[in-house]
């Protein structure tokens, strides 16, 4: 029997929304071996290899490799008891399977959650989160990371993501070795070293349009359903405000390397404040989250 759905709020919006980037990624897979199969038509057994092969990858292992990336450490209950007792506590508020639970050694102050489903779920804190949150504050942010979970947007994103950071490896390789400069003539393999970065260009620019358009909503959806499952919308909010003026005591050097998982993050290493840079910002603003958890907080109170 299928288990029965969590006590988080449903989102409709949230769901048309990862259903759209799934359809549009699939897409992306059907013309990236569209265009390849064109190109070399007596190549295409190697080319079906290929894009089977990262298909499989991108399902299977994209989890993992988020989580590796973002430096994520599985610790037991009795090295993180704080930290397992809070998401036992949202477990059963949510009447949810309990993720794995990881901490990342980094003094950036923040959370993130990865995984293909709810069997396969990682909820991690950084040590930077722990060392500065109260309690209450730290069960807010947890919330918020389950929601992802729950809504299972964490999927999509986890999925989505890895087909748009492979791109952008393949793009800065071509550029670094220089396939550019390379003369193709009529060498399939030629062609092959041109066309590879160019379309990898495209799918990268796509897949970030993409996560962008969906992590914004989901952030604000994600704030929603942890305030309305907590019942305590001003610790979530404390919580925001809180690390996002800790943002700004962070060395730039470890924002830099926190900021290619942005999409990933409870707060972004770098807000966008000009209008044209939060066009490609990951996360609503502060001043939108805020305001929607003091809407919530009002109409809890009457």
């Amino acid at each position: 029997m299928p288990r029965a759905r969590s006590r988080y709020a449903p989102d409709r919006g949230l769901t048309g929304r990862m259903v759209t980037t799934m359809f549009l990624i699939g897409l992306l897979y059907v013309v990236f071996v569209g265009v390849l199969l064109a190109a070399l038509r007596g190549s295409w057994p190697v080319i079906l290899i290929i894009t089977g092969g990262l298909f499989i990858a991108q399902f299977w292992f994209s989890d993992r490799i988020a989580a590796y990336g973002m430096g994520a450490r599985e610790v037991t209950p009795e090295q993180a008891p704080e930290l397992h007792g809070t998401i036992d506590r949202i477990c059963a508020l949510a009447d949810m399977p309990k993720p794995k639970v990881a901490i990342a050694e980094s003094d950036v102050p923040n959370a993130f959650a990865t995984g293909r489903s709810e069997r396969t779920a990682l909820v991690c804190a950084t040590t930077g989160l722990l060392r500065r949150l109260e309690p209450e504050e730290l069960e807010g942010v947890l919330a918020h990371e389950m929601s992802h979970v729950a809504h299972r947007d964490v999927a999509v994103m986890t999925i989505a993501s890895f087909l748009g950071v492979l791109a952008g490896i393949i793009t800065r390789i071509a550029l670094w070795g220089g396939f550019a400069r390379s003369r193709p003539g009529n060498d399939p393999a030629g062609i092959l070293l041109l066309l590879i970065p160019l379309i990898s260009a495209v799918v990268y620019a796509i897949s970030f349009l993409l996560t962008r358009l969906l992590s914004r909503y989901r952030e604000l959806s994600a704030d929603r359903a942890a305030a309305l499952l907590t019942g305590r919308p001003s610790a979530l909010a404390s919580a925001l405000t809180k690390v996002s003026g800790q943002m700004a005591r962070i060395p730039t050097e470890d924002l830099r390397k926190a900021e290619p998982y942005n999409a990933f993050y409870f707060l972004p290493a770098f807000s966008a404040k000009e209008s044209i840079g939060r066009i490609f910002s990951t996360h609503p603003t502060l001043e939108q989250r805020l305001d929607q958890l003091s809407r919530i907080s009002t109409d809890l109170s009457r």
